[in-house]
This record gives structure tokens, sequence and C-alpha cells, in this order.
């Protein structure tokens, strides 16, 4: 199996509290009242609205009261089909609070997905964030044997549920008022919110499913109780004088784990609904933290990038002055907790005021305290531009099967190309084929009503294989390689990493997505789909007529240009790794084709099947 690493011992003993879950609404609104807690901006008419934490609590203990009266018990299962909205979140502790188990959906899951989730747990309720998923919902009710209660957000009046099902459909504001003032329902609120155990299930995560059919993670209080704790002990530089923006959809166990944090943090959480807008809602909102996938960052990169090419002379200069200076600042000094000169740091803080802190204000994040993230491999170049500029971008790594993090960057010490250090009380060693390896707290307690699937996935010694690879350096910060089942052999016997590949080559500003293909093949190739925006402007900059996406992409002269930064990205990499040859398409990979998870993971079987002959012209 390999050396074990333990990064802590676990702690055995540990005091009984109760669940976090059960335990913040009613908390924060005896400690801040009338403070805001969860704030929402909707970038169609820029109304930000906000509650306070009486308020969140009083609708939370109101839902909960009504629950109770719809007939839902501890145990049974509340699905939430929704964008992000605050009324998600009431939700979520009104579920907590009665001992039920929350089962968020995406919203832009297919019927296919959403039917096989409702049946798969058994769902007896179900939120629906917006008429037009009620739609599909009504149609699939006599399918979902288990289903006997809609509630929907927006207002939905003339949908009703077909005769011959038994489901209630209820407006989100009337279900609310159904719980008020109902002492009896209260008393079993408060009784069954104290019968909260840690083994109990708080939440299914269904996993996004590249292979295979998705499984619900079962996720227990004590889960989150251990990730409350062992982050409360490696983000020190947090406090309730934090903001946070939430952007990722809230059915991803980084957000939501991140949420909960914050809000048992005392911050104010602004929920952002629709996350094509985030660079709208950034600019107003200014948060100080923000967790975000490595997509989110190297859009930012290559839009900073775009501009600085396009400054002229002296702002070029200026702004490669100012990086070079925050460069030795922040990531020879202050990143190893070395003290920084005083000439250093005085240059660091004119540059910063004169240059660095005006890009980071134009982003919207000038008030950053750390930006938490995750979800797939992190170019080192982008990383470290980030860290050059002021902004504190903290790597991890975590799967919905680990409640989230299982490791991230220390506030000191921590390595560029990694994913940081394990967490406190959260053991990493690696097995077979270098497959990461994890034990500790917040370790799911298995897969909903797939006993042979957990099996597969614990060994005999409890460790839980996460079907990752990767390796752990001197320093124990562990080095992510590549999912296990994504790593391929080409013909000629070499491993290749596509992840890893497919990053470096997404830092370029003229590329959007990167499919890597090569398994079993002679070479190495890739399906591309070019950043059209850049394109365009590229096309008239050089006199190069096109009508469509598709008239660029055909254009010898684009093609050459996309060949030779395509070289100079892969120039330190060895023969065998680098992209021989390359497909372009006029449309991006989407979620609706099936193309990419709901968590934008590249579906690798359906492209290949998808674009079979496109492939095959490639290797001719």
């Amino acid at each position: 199996m390999g050396l074990l690493r333990h990064a802590h011992k676990h702690i055995h003993a540990r005091e009984i509290m109760p669940s976090v879950l059960t335990d913040i609404p009613g908390r924060q609104a005896a400690k801040y009242g009338k403070r805001t807690a969860v704030a929402y901006y909707r970038t169609g008419d820029g109304v930000r609205t906000e509650m306070s934490w009486t308020t969140f609590h009083s609708q939370i203990h109101d839902m909960a009261a009504a629950f109770v009266r719809a007939g839902v018990e501890p145990g049974m299962r509340v699905a939430i089909l929704s964008a992000n909205s605050p009324q998600m979140l009431v939700t979520d502790f009104a579920a907590y609070a009665n001992g039920a188990v929350t089962v968020p959906i995406y919203a832009t899951a297919s019927d296919t997905q959403i039917r096989y989730i409702l049946n798969d747990c058994g769902a007896v309720a179900l939120i629906v964030g917006d008429a037009g998923k009620l739609h599909t919902v009504m149609a699939l009710a006599g399918e979902c044997t288990a289903l006997r209660l809609i509630i929907t957000v927006e207002d939905a009046s003339d949908i009703k549920p077909d005769a011959d099902t038994k489901v209630q459909c209820i407006t989100y504001n009337a279900f609310l008022k159904s719980g008020q003032k109902r002492p009896d329902a209260d008393n079993e609120v408060t009784a069954r919110s104290a019968a909260v155990s840690d083994s109990d299930i708080a939440t299914l995560i269904y996993t996004s499913g590249t292979t295979g059919e998705p499984k619900g993670a079962m996720l227990t209080h004590g889960n989150f109780n251990a990730v409350m704790r062992i982050h409360r002990q490696r983000l020190t530089m947090l406090s309730d004088t934090d903001t946070s923006l939430c952007f990722l959809p809230l059915t991803h166990i980084f957000e939501r784990a991140w949420s909960y944090f914050c809000l048992d943090s005392g911050m104010v959480v602004t929920v952002n609904g629709t996350p094509s807008d985030v660079n709208k809602v950034l600019r107003k909102v200014h948060p100080t933290c923000m967790c975000a996938v490595p997509r989110f960052w190297e859009k930012v990169y290559t839009a900073i990038m775009e501009k600085i090419e396009n400054a002229g002379t002296i702002r070029r200069f200026l702004m490669r002055r100012a990086m070079k200076i925050g460069w030795r600042r922040n990531l020879v000094y202050a990143r190893m907790g070395l003290s920084v000169p005083r000439i250093l740091e005085w240059r660091y803080r004119f540059w910063d005021k004169k240059v660095l802190s005006a890009v980071r204000a134009a982003i919207g994040i000038d008030h950053g305290n750390i930006f938490p993230t995750a979800g797939a491999p992190m170019s080192p170049t982008i990383v470290e531009f980030f860290h050059s500029m002021g902004v504190n971008i903290v790597i991890g790594y975590g799967l919905s099967e680990t409640t989230a993090t299982v490791t991230c960057y220390p506030q000191t010490g921590y390595e560029i190309g990694t994913v940081g250090t394990p967490m406190p009380e959260i053991s990493v060693t690696t097995g077979a084929e270098g497959e990461i390896l994890v034990k500790g707290p917040t370790v799911m307690k298995g897969y909903y009503g797939k006993p042979e699937d957990t099996a597969k996935v614990f060994d005999s010694d409890g460790w839980f294989h996460t079907g990752d690879a990767g390796t752990i350096d001197a320093s124990g910060s562990l080095i992510l390689t590549e999912r296990i089942k994504d790593l391929f052999k080409t013909s000629n016997g070499k491993y290749i990493a596509p992840q890893a590949l497919e990053s470096r080559l997404a830092e370029d500003r003229y590329i959007e997505q990167v499919a890597v293909i090569g398994e079993s093949r002679k070479y190495v190739t890739a399906i591309i789909i070019p950043a059209f925006k850049a394109l365009r402007k590229y096309a008239r900059s050089k006199k190069i007529a096109f009508r469509n996406n598709t008239d660029l992409i055909r254009n010898l002269d684009i093609r050459a240009m996309l060949q030779r930064r395509i070289d100079r990205c892969q120039a330190d990499l060895a023969a065998f790794e680098q992209v021989k040859r390359f497909t372009l398409l006029p449309h991006e990979f989407t979620i609706e084709s099936g193309e990419l998870t709901n968590t934008l993971k590249l579906r690798r079987p359906v492209i290949n099947r998808h674009y079979a002959r496109q492939i095959e012209e490639m290797y001719k």
C-alpha cells in the first residue's frame, strides 16, 4: 500500500455537542440579531435584498414546523431542485432541524437525472426553484412513487399536478405560513433537533457521474461537525468580519460546506443566483472570500493578460514591474512566513497602491482575504500570477465523499504545484497505482442504498479510495496527478495525464475548452473550443474576413496562430506528452449535450462518441 502518512492523530474522546447544522440558526440569531445573515443579489434589476439572522432563524423555524405538519419525519428525504437562493438555505436548515435528509439536485439536471435521483433516494418532498422546472417535475411526479409534496418558490398557480397523482403542490410562502404559530409542531421540532446524533445522515450528495449512474454520498451530522472544527483550526485568518459570495451551485459539496462554514463563523453570505453573472456581482459585492473552481481564475487570468498585451508600452512596463515586486514579496518571503525586508515591503506597498490594487478593484476582489479554489487541476503559472498580484488563492482538494476539503494550503509554507497539506484530523496516504487514500471524521458513511459500491471504495483498514492519483512530497503536501480512470496509455506505452495537459492549454487566452485524446493511439491529440470573443478580435486586427465561428476555425492563418501558441505552451513537455494534432469546434461542450457533468467536468466517453469522426481524422 505504501508508506502511511498521518497528518494528525485522530481525536477519540470529544465533548458531546449538538449538531452544528441544527445549532447554527438559533445560536447566531441570539448572538447577531438584526445583523445580516444572508443577502441575495439579482443581476436582472440590480436589487440586493438582505435577511437578518432574526428573520433567517424565524423562517427556518416556520418551515421546520410546516414540515412536521406535512408529515415529514426524521430520516425522510427532502429534495431541492433550484439555482442558488436564500430559500435553498432556509430549506436546508429547516430539514436538519427535523432530522430530515436534504438531497440537492442541480438546476441544470436533465429529466432523466431528476427522475433517477428522486426515485433512488425516495424523496417525499421536493422544493422547486423556478416555474420552468416545475413543468418538468409535474410531468415526472407520477413516476416518483415516494413523492407526495412539491413546494414551488416562484408563483405557479397555473400549474396543477395530474388528477391521478397524489402529490400536493403548494407555494413556498404558503408553506411557510402553514408552519407559523403552531405550538405542537414547534415542540416537535425542538425534540427532533435535540435527538439528532453524529451518525444521522444530514444530506445526500449525488456524484456527478462521469462514468455510470450517480451515487448518493451519505454525509452525516458528524461529518459536518468535523468540517466546522477542522476548518476553524486551519483557516485562522477568517472571522465574522469577513463576507462571502456564494457563487458555485449550493448543490456542489464545495459551496455547500463552505457556505455552512461561513454562516457558522458569523459571516454575511451573499447568494448569487446566476453563475454567469458572477463578474458583475463581484464588482457590486466586493467579498473578502469566495470559493471557486480553477476555470473561474483561468478566465480572469486571460482577461488580465489580454489587457496587459493591449496596453501601451508604459502601462505594460508598470504592470510587469509591480508583478515582479509582488512575486518576490508574496512568494519568496510572505509565503514561507519569513520577515519581508523593509525596503522590499516599502516598494511592494508603493506598487500595490499605484498598480495592483486597481487591478483587484476592477475584478471586485480588492477587499480579498482568501479565495479557496478546488475541483480540478490549476496551472502553477496562474496560481503564482494571482499571489504575486496580492490575491490569496488557497488551493485545496476534496470530494463529495469527504465532505469537501481533504487538503489545502496552510497559511504559510505551502508549495505551489501542490494541493496543500492534509487538514487537521485527516490522514492521507497513497496505495496501488498511486491512488490517494483518505481516512478521517469527514469521510462519508457510504453510498445510499448501494452497499456493493460502498464496499468497493473502503478497504479492510477503513481507508477510502478516492479514485484520484497523486504523490506526497517531502513537505507533506499532496501533488494531484489525475483521475485514475482518466489516465491513459498511448500505443507506445506512455502514460498521459489529460487533465494536467488540458489545464496547461487552457491558460491561453484564445482557448476556452480542451479535451485531450490518445488512449491506445500513436500520439496525443486534442479537441479544442476557441475563446471566440478573443478570436474574433484577433481576426479583425489581422483583417481576416469571417461570418461566423465556422469560418474562423477553418481559416488557415488562425489555425497556424493557434498551433504556434500551443507549441509554445507545451515546449517543455516530453515529446510523447505533446499534442501533435488538434480539431477546432465551433461550439462549446455543454451540460445539456451530456458532454459536461453538472460540476463542469468532461464526460470523456460521451465526447469520444460524439466526435468519433473528427478524432479518427486526426489519426489518418
